[in-house]
Order: C-alpha cells, then structure tokens, then sequence
C-alpha cells in the first residue's frame, strides 16, 4: 500500500526559508515522479516542482525557479524529497501538496500549510 505524507510547513516573514518534506512509502518498481503542488486560497490547485524518482531530472513552475530546489534523500523506504524554499515571498502562502506519480496512477499527501507574512 502505497502512503505519501507530507510535512514541513510553518509561518515565516518573506524573505524566509522554509523546507518541506515528502515521505512515499510503499513503493514498487516502475517509473516515479514526484510532484509538489501549492493550492492558495480561492485560486486551483498549481505545479511547483517536480522530481523523477528513476533518474533525478527536475522541473520548476517559472515562478519559483532560482528560489526552490526539489532533492530526494538518500534511501528508499521511505523515499523522502525535499522542497527548500528560500526567498519567500507573501504571494507563495498556500497549502502545499506532496503527489507521488507512477503511469496512470497518483498519490497525494494530506498537505502542508505555508504562510509568508510582510
């Protein structure tokens, strides 16, 4: 059974950093990617990042790249990922979602709430 759990969110003043974590436990063999979506309030759900758990290539929404790096952690039960987030900004408040991607198949963490004040 797989299980992803995502953790790491806090309150910090802009300009702040803050590093989220995801921990997918369960998985199996195939293709993985693992994907860190943000949903602020009154707006849809959005793509920040993104790691493939079988090569490490990485990917970044425009407006976090050269702010935010996606890694993944030594190990592989759980497989953990990180997302460090420096220079934050107010507009990066949201609740921050871990999904764990394998073909046609998903898997997302309960979410993590992030809030940049002035």
């Amino acid at each position: 059974q797989v299980q992803v759990e995502d953790s790491g969110g806090g309150s910090v003043q802009a300009g702040g950093s803050l590093t989220l974590s995801c921990a997918a436990r369960g998985i199996t063999g195939g293709q993985q990617s693992l994907m860190w979506y943000r949903q602020a309030p009154g707006k849809d759900r959005e793509l920040v990042a993104t790691i493939s758990l079988s090569w490490g290539d990485t990917e970044y929404a425009d407006f976090v790249k050269g702010r935010f790096t996606i890694s993944r952690a030594n190990g592989n039960n759980p497989v953990t990922v990180h997302l460090e987030m420096n220079n934050l900004k107010e507009e990066d408040t949201a609740v921050y979602y871990c999904f764990l991607k394998r073909g046609g198949l998903g898997w997302w963490g309960r979410g993590t709430q992030v809030t940049v004040s002035s």
